[in-house]
């Protein structure tokens, strides 16, 4: 049973919080992201979502983390301990905690190969290959419609294809928002990168290549250090182009899972 002590501890760290990727479904089925209730459960779940207990706040990644080995995956995370399995070609839902709207900016995607078991890989030799990346959508309203407008609409959800050509094996999903609200000072954009494990089954042979977490962004990259509250004609989305093979989803409300993931897949 929790103490007063820290569920007083829980309910101020809570109070600040932006989000985590809570849920994910893939091909209909729902499987837990991370939560930061984990920490004081006996036995933590076994989840693929990669784990973030040392973010008690779970607030931003700011432009003077960038080369840190935590804009991978978040504030010390630590790989998901299963993997969601998903066909090469199939639709992954990634589910977030509520959202702020005042948090305007892009939501990206971007695939690794553990090359081995993702939940013993080395977070700081994943080559990530970008699949998805959506920035500004509309400029005729006030302040845009960006695509964190449209996950908030999409009941806090985001829907990504992972790529039919892609090569089977171990792989890990790095999908993140960027809000801007801040931007326009040195220092203001906020990272909040999260990871989840995936086993891809299918016939490709694609092995994009990718560049380590570090190498994503710059302070001074324009879509990092910008001010979103001036008239915006476009809107260069920060990190590499995505690869040949990388589909865009128009984001739609995703439907109710059919069915939860029970022991671990095998490829």
């Amino acid at each position: 049973m929790l103490t007063d002590f820290v569920l007083l501890g829980l309910w101020a760290s809570l109070a600040t919080a932006h989000g985590t990727v809570s849920g994910v479904v893939a091909d209909g089925v729902y499987y837990t992201g991370y939560s930061l209730n984990f920490q004081y459960m006996n036995p933590i779940p076994t989840t693929a979502g990669w784990s973030i207990p040392k973010d008690q706040s779970l607030g931003p990644l700011t432009p003077d983390q960038f080369s840190s080995p935590d804009i991978n995956c978040h504030v010390s995370a630590t790989p998901g301990q299963t993997s969601v399995a998903i066909k090469a070609g199939g639709q992954l839902e990634l589910q977030w905690t509520p959202w702020p709207e005042s948090h305007k900016g892009p939501v990206m995607d971007y695939l690794a190969n553990c090359n081995g078991p993702c939940e013993t890989v080395d977070k700081t030799t994943l080559q990530w290959f970008k699949i998805d990346g959506v920035g500004l959508i509309d400029n005729s309203v006030q302040n845009g419609k960006w695509a964190s407008d449209v996950m908030i609409a999409n009941n806090n959800s985001w829907t990504v294809t992972i790529p039919a050509d892609i090569a089977q094996g171990n792989y890990v999903i790095r999908h993140e928002t960027i809000a801007l609200h801040e931007a326009g000072s040195q220092n203001g954009a906020q990272a909040y990168p999260q990871c989840v494990n995936l086993a891809i089954s299918g016939s490709g042979t694609a092995k994009p290549d990718g560049v380590v977490g570090t190498a994503l962004y710059k302070a001074t990259d324009p879509g990092i250090l910008i001010n979103i509250y001036t008239t915006l004609s476009t809107y260069p989305v920060p990190g590499p182009t995505p690869y040949s093979g990388a589909v865009s989803l128009s984001q739609t409300a995703p439907p109710a899972p059919t069915a939860s993931a029970t022991g671990v897949p095998a490829l």
